[in-house]
């Protein structure tokens, strides 16, 4: 899934695509590069960032989206349900919520109607007060706990549970040593019943371990911890730098096919007993 902010103020490339052709042009080269689903979003939700008003939002991203719909699947990254019926009626197929559902009391109905994929995402809290809501008594099953909840209220609204996708929310209302649990524990997240989407890429715990402060030179780190989730069971990254990801991922699945294929064969193989 390859990012695309059309908005001023997101953490690693806010203001690069907010006129609607630079965002355009970005994913359609996303999507020549290998990506699969492009992610548009109108609002930044780094930490800190204030809430943006509706209209301003789907102003920013409903001509991204009704270009960029004409050649293939896209998801919007909103927490608001007239931005979903908008941008679902100008072409976007997925929906991608951070709050999961949560902050719009109309948002679950609007994608229950709609039949369509939607995308819950762990966060606590909003992107202005976050950070203060990192106390978890065992970081990975209480989010299991918090996204399970988050899960029933949308099978309840009428969505259907096998066009869910989960996301444990790396970066939102944890600590960078809580990412780190997250990632190395995602395999807790499959008893919920839905795959899972990470997003890790540019993320500031990478900064943190990786001692660089520039989001934008944080693609080893990226790279890292994306093979990681997948390992763990990711059934989707959301990324920045799709060529290079697409590229790691082949690389990643050749070696696990050689991998298996080797085995087969030994498996077939007479070995005799020592000793």
């Amino acid at each position: 899934m390859g990012v695309i902010n059309v908005t001023p103020d997101s953490f690693s490339d806010g203001g690069l695509f907010l006129a609607a052709e630079a965002a355009i042009a970005e994913g359609e080269a996303m999507r020549a590069a290998g990506a699969d689903i492009l992610d548009v979003g109108g609002e930044s939700t780094r930490p800190g960032a204030e809430p943006v008003p509706p209209e301003v939002e789907q102003r920013r991203i409903l001509p991204v989206v009704r270009a960029l719909a004409r050649g293939g699947p896209v998801s919007v990254d909103t927490r608001n349900a007239s931005t979903m019926a908008a941008a679902l009626e100008a072409g976007a197929s997925i929906i991608n919520d951070v709050s999961g559902l949560a902050h719009d009391p109309e948002a679950a109905r609007v994608v229950a109607a709609a039949r369509c994929p939607v995308i819950l995402m762990h966060m606590r809290g909003t992107p202005a007060t976050m950070r203060g809501l990192t106390t978890y008594r065992e970081v990975v099953l209480d989010v299991a706990e918090e996204l399970a909840d988050r899960l029933e209220a949308a099978l309840a609204a009428g969505v259907a549970r096998e066009r869910v996708v989960l996301d444990p929310g790396i970066g939102f209302a944890k600590t960078p040593a809580q990412n780190l649990v997250l990632l190395a524990r995602l395999p807790l997240l499959h008893s919920l019943g839905c795959r899972l989407l990470v997003g890790v890429s540019r993320k500031s715990f990478i900064g943190h371990y990786g001692a660089e402060p520039d989001p934008t030179r944080r693609l080893p780190g990226s790279l890292a911890a994306g093979l990681a989730a997948v390992a763990a069971g990711a059934s989707i990254l959301r990324v920045h730098d799709v060529r290079e990801t697409v590229q790691a991922l082949a690389i990643w699945h050749a070696i696990a096919c050689a991998r298996d294929h080797t085995v087969a064969r030994m498996d077939r193989v007479n070995v005799p007993a020592v000793g």
